[in-house]
């Protein structure tokens, strides 16, 4: 065995007792704890081109690493990823985008492992994104249905990727929608995006979507009630959920209810008249009927040219949403105004100061005419 002197006092693996030991000598300088470590946090961030061209090969590592500077609040990683995004922008627009709704409760993650895996059976490719404010909070509904669903999320065609905690619903929505790009680029011809059915999230996904899938449950009792009138006339389709067993005829009542509640709404400006069916996420049954009525509607809205209006009118939106949110964070990031705004506030909760004059002042000083 070579024993080298030098290393003694450093390497007691290579005195005697130890012969059964190969160690190579050191190096000059003794590495860190772990001799990769330094190494691998030295390995830069893919450049734009790099990460697009990964992206376009379809590279899954390349395009979770661009989602993540999605997500990122670092303007840094903010001025990469829109290089990125527009990089990617002339190889995207070619996926059915499918938002998912449902009470929570419906069964949306069964659901969702059931219909992806019917449209993987088809070939192509499918990413499922979710928006969900509330992430924060719950750190994430998808992340706990990642295990629920369980076949999807081990599917080699399959990308899972969970809420970004961007905190407002804005940003979220903004960052999902970003996100869509990059996966169309990377050949993911489906793109789910699935909602918690409570609060603005679903208007935030009418956004950004073709389709607009409400999941709904049989059975208890107060179908109609528990749902609100807007995401009633946002939904292209609804469809209930556990119509097996004794739920059956339960479900075919929630149907002919469902069916009536939506005759009573103004035709819609697609032309299309929303369909109700029934399902069994767990039993998976009637899966194909609904991914039928999917198909039906794709027909109807690219002949009468629905389709792409209501895309470019997606884009319209997300344009002056865009411009909205970055103006609000220049305003509140502004070094003079952040300290500003915790001293007019306390003169107006003390009524020494009305909203309006509290609220003028800020503005004229950020618009730089008021003293600084």
């Amino acid at each position: 065995m070579d024993n080298h002197h030098h290393c003694q006092h450093d390497h007691p693996e290579n005195q005697a007792e130890y012969t059964g030991l190969t160690v190579n000598s050191g190096v000059a300088q003794p590495p860190s704890v772990n001799p990769y470590l330094r190494r691998h946090r030295r390995q830069p961030m893919p450049s734009a081109s790099e990460l697009v061209e990964g992206i376009l090969r379809g590279d899954v590592t390349m395009l979770s690493r661009a989602v993540t500077l999605v997500e990122s609040l670092s303007s840094d990683h903010q001025a990469v990823a829109q290089e990125v995004i527009e990089k990617c922008l002339p190889h995207s627009g070619n996926s059915r985008r499918i938002g998912i709704t449902g009470v929570p409760g419906a069964g949306k993650s069964t659901s969702i492992d059931v219909f992806g895996l019917h449209v993987l059976k088809e070939g192509g490719k499918l990413a499922v994104l979710a928006i969900d404010p509330s992430s924060e909070r719950t750190k994430g509904s998808i992340l706990g249905d990642k295990t629920r669903m369980e076949r999807l999320s081990i599917h080699p065609n399959a990308f899972i990727r969970p809420s970004p905690s961007a905190g407002s619903l804005g940003g979220v929505a903004r960052k999902t929608r970003e996100t869509i790009v990059l996966c169309e680029a990377a050949g993911y011809n489906n793109i789910f995006v699935e909602t918690v059915g409570v609060g603005q999230s679903e208007t935030a996904v009418h956004s950004m979507v073709d389709f607009f899938l409400l999941l709904q449950l049989a059975g208890t009792g107060d179908e109609l009630q528990g749902i609100k009138r807007g995401i009633m006339e946002m939904a292209d389709g609804i469809v209930i959920n556990k119509a097996d067993g004794e739920n059956i005829n339960r479900a075919q009542l929630a149907q002919a209810q469902f069916r009536s509640a939506l005759h009573l709404f103004p035709p819609t400006e697609s032309g299309w008249q929303p369909e109700v069916l029934t399902y069994s996420g767990y039993y998976e049954l009637g899966i194909p009927e609904v991914w039928d009525m999917i198909d039906r509607y794709f027909a109807h809205v690219k002949a009468n040219g629905y389709f792409e209006v209501r895309r470019s009118r997606q884009a319209r939106y997300w344009m002056y949403e865009t411009i909205d949110e970055q103006l609000r964070r220049h305003f509140y990031d502004d070094p003079v105004i952040a300290p500003m705004l915790a001293e007019k506030e306390e003169r107006v909760l003390a009524n020494r100061l009305s909203s309006f004059m509290a609220a003028r002042q800020m503005l004229d000083t950020y618009f730089g005419r008021g003293e600084k």
